[in-house]
């Protein structure tokens, strides 16, 4: 039976990937010492996850409470299971939470990516590493792009060439990032040093918004889900300038895991690919509240706040051209409105 370690375990993509890993037959090892409820607060913990996917797969599934900065810990994970796929989801997601504390940040984000690829390259270097980066790493330059303000999104002109989404192209230099973004491009270069320098099989995915209905959405981190909570419960929620219209793609966790289940299949050295909705599966802040005031038959509590969050992108979408090209069998699952109706509809209970 094939191994696979997945860091993050509790979280969105990390369970997303305990599931779809032990299906396709592989035993797994899970990370996560729900360092979520530290960023975000006690509604954000990733412990009912855990413990839900424990008592699923009980023989098919080990849980281990460990914070991937500690070495040594990492190292003994190493030493004593061989992987054949390992999937790092684990991270500080927050730009505001960066600020905070930023050595807690990229420790976390840049130095734990280290350790696990390191102990990688001595224990297992035969095996895939996926990393789950991010479009921080390019910083505030997408907001450089001509937008044109339209009545309830931001856009760009038909005719410009990121029109179907950004792609790999864009330039990560002389942008501001946010302390987050830069934790987040260290890890995602070390990846793919990694890759291209030991020759090991290594990609970053630069994950647009990445949603489902296991997110534990919080204020700082997870548009959708924690939009859909302050709507659902009448919740203040408050948008943060460019008028609410800010537009963001979103892509589901079991399209983004199906996208590393395919690069496992094809791996390749140092790889990097954008991910996300695409022109498929994105929306504006406008609309996704005009959306869940709809499902629920409720009015949202909004606040606007017209002072823009530092390094926030005006309008991001991905194009994910690259990554098709290399797998033509992978395709989209869900589109905006399915991950949307999906949110609404979520069961607390399943994983309480």
């Amino acid at each position: 039976m094939k191994k696979a370690l997945v860091t993050g375990s509790g979280g969105l993509i990390g369970a997303q990937a305990v599931e779809f890993l032990i299906e396709k037959d592989f035993k797994v090892v899970g990370i996560d010492n729900d360092m979520r409820s530290y960023f975000f607060g006690p509604e954000a913990s990733t412990k009912n996850i855990s413990d839900y996917l424990s008592r699923k797969f009980k023989d098919k599934f080990i849980h281990l409470s460990i914070d991937i900065r500690d070495k040594e810990k990492i190292k003994k994970v190493y030493q004593e299971h061989s992987f054949d796929l390992i999937i790092h989801a684990a991270a500080q997601p927050s730009h505001d939470w960066a600020a905070r504390e930023p050595f807690t940040d990229f420790e976390i984000n840049a130095n734990g990516t280290l350790n696990l690829l390191e102990f990688m390259r001595y224990f297992c270097p035969q095996a895939v590493f996926i990393f789950t980066s991010t479009n921080k790493v390019y910083g505030d330059s997408p907001n450089k792009l001509p937008l044109i303000e339209k009545e309830k999104r931001w856009e760009l002109d038909e005719k410009h060439r990121f029109y179907q989404g950004i792609d790999e192209s864009m330039s990560i230099d002389s942008c501001l990032h946010s302390l987050f973004g830069a934790s987040k491009a260290s890890a995602d270069i070390l990846v793919q040093e990694y890759g291209r320098y030991f020759k090991l099989k290594t990609a970053s995915f630069r994950g647009g918004c990445l949603t489902g209905p296991l997110h534990q959405g919080a204020e700082l981190h997870g548009f959708l889900a924690y939009l859909a909570k302050c709507v659902d419960s009448g919740r203040q929620y408050t948008i943060f300038g460019y008028n609410g219209k800010q537009v963001r793609d979103n892509i589901h966790s079991f399209d983004l895991v199906n996208c590393f289940w395919h690069f496992y299949q094809n791996p390749k050295y140092g790889e990097v690919y954008n991910i996300g909705g695409s022109r498929h599966s994105n929306i504006s802040m406008i609309e996704a509240i005009g959306y869940f005031e709809k499902a629920y038959g409720k009015k949202a509590n909004i606040v606007y706040n017209p002072e823009n969050r530092i390094g926030d992108h005006i309008w991001y979408i991905s194009d994910v051209a690259k990554f098709k090209s290399h797998f033509p069998q992978w395709d989209y699952q869900y589109d905006i409105y399915r991950i949307m109706d999906e949110i609404c509809v979520r069961d607390d209970r399943v994983i309480s």
